[in-house]
């Protein structure tokens, strides 16, 4: 795996400050706000001096019941040949659901979404992932999410969850240490049993970010420094393996470039106490396994790889099956692989099904799944929807402006009754559309102003938007007759 070094999280609001920042190895942008056939000139002047950028996705929903959309698939392409990067990155995660596998309306979370540790959930995790490698032109790495929330009935921890998945699909693993602490926080789940059944040699490199406590509960917000516990439990991940790369993530709430750095230099540190950590040990033990690890630290089995999360396969499980799942093409006859086709679809729709139960709960006020905690169902879906609120005021500056500090509580409002069926741009139309339709706001002006900004981008677009389109058309035609 190439080594990455020290990087950041690319975005607009500090890009000039990241092309000053002179040990800055490389640097990872989301792959969805990129054009590949106009990137921004910061980041073209970032690869002119050698600076390597890694396109990471937050849409794909690789977790989801679903298998990935050819379109979005497609799009991690371009933006990674575009970019001459070295490997595409994406989340364990489900972040839409319902459609036509489950007869029931398609939801958009507007986030990630934690998937259940389950046998049906990794079996379409895995087969999932097998799409988009075939899909893209470079490897992919995929990362470990942080949970308000978690599932009933889990079969596997999150260690094992991650060593299987990279055990049976070969994918690399982006580990970041700030969802180990909140879910360490939020779940009660140990970093460094996770650590120790994690299969470091897959490692692609590592996340840190910041966040904060309310109430009990971990908010991972990339938006607060980096807390001592996630450097210690980097430092502990640095005793183990030394990472490819580490990345500062931070996506709002910009400190002056000098509190990025020092955050960098901490991270750093972090890093170098690990490694001397791993030094004294291994000059203790007097040997390290075949992959650099100190030996019998977090290892029990030969090799260098952790306990497996399950025994070999039973004797009586069908040839086919243990096939599928070493990654090879099911054998048999015809009617054996269309029978395990037809159990790879009703493994989705049960998975697909028990997505749509939960994401419904958490965006359209319907009754939670069993076995769920309420109250973190409640918290989950207040920060849902202040997401929501927050990007919809990023993309579309202007409604925050033209309806002051009546817009929060309005699209709060808003969104209560109406959960997003499509991207944060047809939400934006939506909510203005339904102001609006409402006689709302009540200043004159101020709803002169919305009908105003919403008239001048409610025309044609591309055909691929044609039911997006005809909506917007549909409410143009009753807002013109106003």
């Amino acid at each position: 795996m190439q080594r990455l070094g020290t990087g950041i999280g690319w975005r607009p609001e500090i890009a000039d400050a990241v092309e000053r920042m002179p040990d800055v190895d490389w640097v990872e942008v989301v792959s969805e706000n990129l054009c590949p056939d106009h990137p921004p000139e910061s980041l073209k002047r970032l690869r002119a001096r050698g600076v390597t950028v890694v396109p990471h996705g937050v849409s794909l929903g690789l977790g989801g019941a679903e298998r990935p959309d050819e379109g979005r698939l497609t799009a991690l392409a371009e933006r990674a040949l575009a970019l001459g990067s070295p490997l595409v990155t994406e989340h364990i995660a489900f972040v839409r659901a319902g459609g036509a596998l489950t007869a029931s309306p398609r939801l958009e979370a507007g986030h990630l979404l934690p998937v259940p540790r389950t046998r049906d959930a990794l079996d379409v995790l895995c087969e999932n992932i097998r799409v988009a490698q075939d899909a893209l032109p470079v490897p992919l790495a995929v990362e470990n999410i942080a949970a308000l929330l978690s599932w009933p009935g889990e079969e596997l921890t999150e260690g094992q969850f991650l060593y299987e998945l990279a055990d049976r699909t070969g994918v690399r693993l982006l580990i970041d240490v700030a969802n180990l602490h909140t879910n360490h926080v939020n779940q009660g789940e140990d970093p460094a049993r996770a650590l120790a059944e994690l299969p470091l040699e897959a490692l692609a490199y590592v996340h840190v970010a910041g966040g904060f406590e309310r109430d009990g509960v971990w908010h991972d917000s990339h938006a607060h420094p980096v807390p001592e516990p996630v450097l210690d439990i980097l430092t502990n991940l640095a005793s183990r393996v030394t990472p490819p790369g580490v990345l500062l993530e931070r996506d709002e709430n910009f400190p002056e470039p000098g509190e990025l750095e020092r955050e960098l230099a901490a991270i750093g540190k972090a890093v170098e106490l690990g490694r001397t950590a791993a030094v004294g040990r291994t000059a203790t033990v007097g040997r390290t396994d075949g992959v650099g690890h100190p030996a019998g630290i977090g290892r029990t089995t030969a090799g260098g790889r952790p306990p497996r999360a399950t025994a070999a396969p039973e004797a009586d499980e069908p040839e086919s099956t243990t096939a599928r799942k070493a990654g090879e093409p099911a054998a048999g006859a015809p009617e054996v692989i269309a029978a395990e086709s037809a159990v790879a679809e009703a493994t989705r729709q049960r998975l697909g099904l028990a997505q749509t139960a939960l994401l419904s709960a958490l965006v359209a006020g319907t009754p939670a799944p069993e076995g769920f905690d309420r109250v973190r169902l409640a918290v989950q879906a207040r920060a849902l929807a202040s997401k929501r609120a927050d990007v919809v005021a990023k993309i579309a500056p202007e409604l925050p402006v033209i309806l002051g500090a009546g817009y929060r509580p309005a699209f709060l409002a808003y969104a209560q009754a109406h959960p997003m069926s499509g991207g944060y741009r047809l939400d934006a139309m939506e909510f203005a559309a339904s102001l609006l339709s409402a006689g709302e706001p009540d200043d004159r002006e101020a709803r002169r102003a919305l009908r105003a900004w919403w008239l001048e981008r409610s025309g044609p677009a591309p055909r691929s938007h044609r039911p997006a389109v005809r909506a917007a058309r549909a409410a143009r035609r009753v807002l013109l007759r106003r």
